[in-house]
């Protein structure tokens, strides 16, 4: 089990302070779902949810990134097969 899970309402990781999901957690679990990036993308899509509602001041296109952004960029460097 990871130390790298988010603190809520502030979303800063718990293992390393860093703005969740922090590098960290984002190679964790790159390799969690590595064959499954909907199940990825729908886990934190939930969180994205809770995250602006906890942080309604933080604009939406940024949480976007923060929170499902890379994880379309883990698709560009994956080679088709």
């Amino acid at each position: 089990m990871t130390t790298h899970g988010p603190v809520m309402p502030i979303w800063n990781c718990g293992g390393c302070d860093l703005p969740w999901p922090c590098p960290t957690r984002k190679r964790e679990l790159r390799a969690e779902y590595a064959d499954a990036p909907v199940s990825l993308a729908l886990y934190l899509g939930s969180y994205l949810v809770q995250a602006t509602e906890d942080m309604p001041w933080t604009p939406a296109g940024v949480l976007h990134r923060r929170f499902l952004g890379w994880t379309r960029e883990t698709a560009r460097l994956t080679p088709a097969v």
